[in-house]
């Protein structure tokens, strides 16, 4: 199976895509979308475009994209807002579900502390992933997001097993 996870960005999109086989997982690709200095609807325009090719090259089954934190700027938060949009808009386009998580949870699944800076994520998807070139932010940044969803619903998986055998649900 393959996830695809996505750091949304007004300028500067992260993607990546993980292929899960059993316990492991390996990155298949990784980059930024780069939107340019172009006016605000194309730049959206590119992120739905790249996002719908990306789906279209590797065929991830499954989608998982960071949510919207909190920001100083409302100007920056109504444009990530929306950028995120354009790449939810894609992946549902194409037919995949979408699951979000906040960017607390992902550096919690990833590194072990909520407020793990972008270097420690950057070195653990490196480790996790078998990632020998060099990341950039916002693409060690998307991986995290697949591998947080890849985490999460191993989590859900076994919850699952241990509740249907579980007597109190028998009775």
């Amino acid at each position: 199976m393959r996830i695809l996870g996505i750091d949304p960005g007004s300028r500067f999109t992260g993607y990546g895509i993980i292929e899960v086989q059993g316990d492991s997982s390996i990155c298949v690709v990784h980059g930024v979308i780069k939107t340019g200095d172009g006016e605000f609807p194309e730049r959206l325009g590119i992120i739905f475009s790249g996002i719908r090719k990306l789906i279209e090259d590797y065929h991830p089954g499954q989608a998982a994209v960071e949510s919207v934190f909190v920001s100083r700027n409302p100007n920056s938060a109504l444009k990530l807002g929306q950028a995120r949009g354009a790449a939810i808009c894609a992946v549902v386009e194409q037919g995949l579900t979408v699951s979000e998580y906040s960017p607390r949870s992902v550096k919690q699944a990833i590194v072990g502390r909520g407020s793990a800076d972008k270097e420690q994520v950057k070195h653990m998807i490196s480790m996790l992933l078998h990632v020998k070139e060099a990341l950039a932010e916002d693409a060690a940044d998307a991986l995290a997001v697949a591998l947080c969803h890849h985490h999460t619903q191993q989590t859900v998986q076994r919850m699952r097993v241990l509740r249907g055998g579980d007597s109190i649900n028998d009775a």
